[in-house]
């Protein structure tokens, strides 16, 4: 008995262990960086297995029980349940570069006109613009031999955006695979769309089995986000498309109209919130795209996708995967944010990356409240609605269920805080905060209004417009105070919401957006982040017929295109601009691609005058990188500065991330981040002097002469040396060096902004200049 007592305690012990590191357990990233040789894809997984055992001290089978992802074509590293000590314990192995944790809403995705403005935009800066895109859309062949990725919420394959009719058959470099999955089938995909994919393991470790109500189990998009972009890259001409109530009417087209999509579908809605609180998207379930993309041919990659948080560039999924891309002459595109006007909320911020922040286009919907009094105030919005005469008119904050709000809350329109009894028939002004705005029209329907009044979240002239569920319009945040005081002021305040019309050749624009993430970049501040802008405001394109214009689930109108705003839709323009670049230079390099963008951009707007923030004040660098996209002037940059895969491992040299590559030594001395051969130059902390060197490659013409120009940035002298280039052949490469001198007005911490340019008379080869004192 006593014997047997043992056993049953040793057993009871064992268990509790076993059930507490259960416990413990969660999704690990092992990252051990690229596959070399010629392992079998099944070798590859017994390694990964053998890694697991080591670090369990458990079977084999166990071990191979707790993986999730076995990345085996170009990215070598694996996902699975760990233990902190487990993980501990492999972060040690000489071979692993790093492990990081899986974390739930690490990432999000961040949310006609647009293209027809770019080439509107550039035909008023240069003559002849709009015919220099048609002659790149000629060139290029609308880019159909270019195979774009998107890594987003996958694709609503029936729009006519995807039609495929007169596409050439599939390139030959394709050798990916169309997944099969729920309502969607192997005709979903054709000759646009000539791959899908999904990935949901790591979704499904942290919340548990996908809820079929809420998503597809397949790369069928159910958010809308994801076919939105993709449509942005590479939609087909469309004529006749429109919001409902024939807003923004005109042809929908994709940048680059005949490019092939590859659809990756890595985000997820997160359980227990409406789709308008957005998706998340793991580290875990991108890498495994990355690398299928890399490995199926993709040429672009398009990612929508922004990390919450900062993280060291070797425990940065996107990151990670984008190094591997960019060494096969992949060039990956991201959104730089939308937790703008802040500093330093840029986010994708590795170098190998083109990061892209938004800019207004030149169209408004315009739709003004008509006050009692007489005085009109200018607002916006794309709901329509007839409403013909003068309602009463009240604020949110004195019409609420007492004991619903706080005084932080009040006003805000929040989900059961206004009283049917003070509401119905009227219409409401809400304040912005804590909710989406979408949410706050549809509370004022509950209540019984008859429509309503949103102040804008965001400062200045830029409005993100909305389909809401009910009359309702957008008026600039400071104008939302006259409303209010007109109110206090009267006995019986009423106001007309007067309906929305489309407004064209707005002026002045672009104008970059309030909530576009901004510099400096707070992971490497010598690196300039953003790179560049497009057009991220108000922007239409596809849309999901399973997801309605408000993502909202009481709302059950369907739509096949929207209008969406956020750096989630300028990154894809500048994807499709890449594409067009790639179909007519398919040598060039993606440093030499995301060069000739950056160097060729625009700081004016089309009043001639330097671009602005929202609110009116001249936008800097840190806004908008070089600049706003011009892709006819890309495809003949004349100079390029080229980067290569090594360049990069150099540059991470100085972070101490040196494991990336164990064919590669960092050097003894080991380069300033500001002497990366980028195409803009940051300088941080200077003391006293610094020289950094570049070099440009010659892609214009055979034999040419260029001349240095440059605005040193307030507080600092700059000298380039030499002044003069001398090109005798396309590929000659020339190196110069830039000295920048602290002088006695420099201000300190505080950021001052320049530029150079080197020029022949016809090419304009353009760098902004970033610099602080320590």
């Amino acid at each position: 008995m006593k014997g047997q007592r043992l056993i049953t305690s040793c057993f009871l012990i064992c268990f509790l262990l076993s059930a507490s590191s259960a416990r413990l357990q969660q999704v690990y990233i092992v990252y051990i960086g690229e596959h070399r040789g010629g392992k079998m894809s099944s070798e590859i997984e017994d390694d990964h297995h053998s890694y697991l055992q080591l670090a369990k001290n458990r079977s084999k089978l166990e071990a191979k029980a707790s993986l999730v992802y076995s990345y085996k074509n170009i990215i070598n590293g694996f996902s699975a349940w760990l233990t902190p000590h487990e993980a501990a314990k492999l972060s040690e192995m000489e071979e692993v570069v790093s492990v990081f944790k899986s974390r739930p809403r690490k990432y999000s995705l961040q949310t006609t006109r647009s293209w027809d403005f770019v080439n509107l935009l550039e035909s008023e800066q240069h003559l002849n613009g709009t015919k220099e895109e048609e002659e790149l859309l000629q060139k290029a062949n609308g880019g159909e031999d270019v195979i774009v990725g998107v890594l987003d919420s996958g694709v609503w394959p029936e729009s006519q955006s995807f039609s495929d009719e007169g596409m050439g058959p599939i390139p030959p470099s394709w050798k990916g695979t169309c997944e099969l999955g729920d309502d969607f089938e192997a005709s979903n995909c054709n000759r646009k769309i000539i791959g899908a994919r999904y990935y949901l393991k790591g979704y499904e470790a942290y919340y548990g089995p996908l809820n079929n109500t809420q998503d597809y189990r397949s790369p069928r998009d159910k958010d809308g986000h994801g076919t939105h972009t993709a449509s942005t890259i590479g939609g087909r001409r469309v004529p006749d498309i429109s919001l409902m109530g024939g807003f923004a009417n005109g042809t929908a087209t994709g940048g680059a109209p005949l490019a092939r999509l590859a659809i990756y579908k890595v985000c997820w809605p997160i359980p227990g919130q409406p789709k308008v609180a957005g998706n998340t998207c793991f580290d875990e379930d991108m890498l495994a795209a990355f690398d299928d993309a890399i490995a199926d041919g993709v040429d672009v990659l398009s990612i929508s996708i922004m990390p919450f948080s900062l993280a060291p560039y070797e425990k940065d999924g996107i990151a990670i995967g984008a190094l591997h891309a960019v060494k096969r002459n992949v060039v990956v595109v991201c959104s730089a944010g939308n937790t703008g006007p802040g500093p330093s909320t840029v986010r994708n911020v590795a170098p190998w990356i083109l990061t892209v922040g938004a800019s207004s286009i030149d169209r408004v919907f315009s739709s003004p409240v008509l006050l009692g009094n007489g005085q009109k105030i200018e607002g916006q919005t794309v709901t329509p609605f007839k409403l013909d005469k003068m309602y009463p008119l009240v604020y949110a904050g004195n019409s609420e269920i007492p004991g619903t709000t706080t005084n932080d809350k009040t006003g805000l329109c929040l989900h059961g805080t206004l009283s049917p009894a003070l509401v119905e028939g009227k219409i409401v002004v809400c304040l912005s905060g804590y909710s989406f705005n979408v949410e706050k029209g549809l509370e004022v329907k509950r209540a019984g209004g008859i429509g309503f009044v949103l102040q804008n979240p965001v400062n200045g002239i830029g409005i993100s417009v909305d389909d809401h569920v009910l009359p309702g319009t957008a008026v600039f945040s400071d104008d939302s105070v006259t409303i209010l005081d007109y109110i206090g002021a009267s006995n019986s305040p009423t106001a007309m919401l007067i309906p929305p019309e489309t407004v064209l050749g707005s002026r002045p624009a672009p104008f970059m957006a309030a909530f576009s993430s901004m510099g400096p970049n707070g992971l490497q501040p010598n690196i300039l982040k953003p790179d560049i802008a497009a057009p991220g405001l108000n922007i239409l394109a596809a849309w999901s017929e399973a997801s309605s214009p408000t993502k909202l689930p009481e709302d059950d109108r369907v739509v096949k295109y929207n209008i969406d705003s956020g750096t989630s839709m300028s990154c894809p323009h500048v994807a499709a601009a890449a594409a067009l670049i790639k179909a007519i230079h398919p040598d060039w390099s993606s440093a030499a691609i995301r060069s000739a963008l950056m160097t060729t951009a625009e700081t004016n707007n089309n009043v001639y005058a330097p671009i602005t923030d929202a609110m009116g004040n001249p936008a800097t660098p840190f806004h908008y990188g070089s600049g706003h996209f011009q892709p006819a002037k890309a495809v003949d940059p004349g100079l390029v500065y080229d980067a290569t895969y090594n360049d990069y491992l150099v540059f991470l040299c100085n972070t101490g991330a040196t494991k990336f590559d164990p064919s590669f030594q960092c050097p003894g001395r080991i380069p300033s981040p500001s002497d990366l051969n980028y195409p803009s130059l940051a300088i941080a902390g200077l003391q006293g002097t610094v020289t950094v060197n570049r070099t440009v490659t010659n892609v214009g013409c055979t034999r040419s002469v260029y001349t240095s120009t440059f605005v040193p940035p307030a507080g600092y002298s700059v000298e380039i040396s030499p002044l003069v280039l001398e090109f005798s052949y396309a590929g000659e490469k020339k190196s110069f060096n830039v000295t920048v001198n602290t002088e006695s007005g420099s201000a300190g911490n505080e950021y001052s902004f320049g530029w150079y340019m080197w020029s022949d008379g016809i090419h304009r080869v353009r760098s902004p200049i970033v610099v602080s004192s320590a």
